[in-house]
């Protein structure tokens, strides 16, 4: 079985990032366009040295778990949005196979953030690996992640994951109807008598604090 040399493949890379920065429906296609015009260097090297920006900016600035949310956040939306809008059906599958990613990813971060957080260079890692689960190619993180782990563990438990979203739904409708029978029966309790009450203590209490105001007014007038 024959092997692509590593040559090939960094070949490759190269050009799909240069496809990337020269396509028209890619914002960053033009925010690149115009440095690219203005500094006079190639897009392509200017791209590479804003990834090594990002990437010490990452190792030694701060406010890097805001940034590392941003880069895995903004442009996935954008091209989810472009896919809801599009006819094609794989782009769709490749956006929610990586929001389901993300969503278990965010989940197990959520519960080991406090180990995660002493581990040396974690957002560079965490944004290295969004940025695989995002790449514009068949087998990226998203699809490798989904099919080897999420996917089995999810046909494994699906009967009990299928109860606990049927129990949480009942109760959830139990608990709306109770909360609606209630205000409905409130509501039938209140009488006339109740809102002449309110109003007289409405009144009372404008002529405590606010009819003092009023006579002053007329003493001047």
């Amino acid at each position: 079985m024959s092997t692509t040399p590593p040559e090939n493949k960094l070949q490759s890379a190269r050009q799909r990032i240069s496809d990337m920065l020269h396509d028209p429906e890619n914002p960053l296609a033009g925010i690149f366009e115009k440095a690219e015009k203005t500094l006079r260097l190639k897009r392509e090297w200017l791209f590479f040295g804003f990834v090594v920006l990002i990437i010490l900016y990452l190792i030694i600035g701060h406010g890097t778990g805001l940034l590392v949310n941003l880069i895995g956040f903004v442009y996935p939306a954008y091209k989810s949005c472009k896919a809801i809008d599009s006819e094609e059906t794989d782009d769709d599958t490749q956006w929610l196979t990586y929001w389901v990613v993300y969503a278990f990813f965010g989940l197990i971060e959520f519960f080991t953030d406090i180990l995660l957080s002493w581990i040396p260079f974690y957002f560079l890692g965490k944004c290295v690996f969004l940025i695989w689960c995002m790449m514009p190619m068949a087998n990226n993180g998203s699809a490798v992640i989904y099919h080897n782990f999420i996917k089995p563990f999810i046909k494994r438990h699906e009967k009990t994951f299928e109860k606990a979203i049927d129990m949480t739904s009942k109760l959830a409708k139990e608990g709306a109807k109770d909360a609606f029978g209630a205000l409905k029966d409130a509501a039938g309790n209140i009488s006339v008598g109740d809102i002449q009450r309110l109003q007289e203590k409405t009144s009372q209490l404008h002529q405590q604090f606010g009819g003092g105001d009023d006579e002053e007014d007329k003493k001047e007038q």
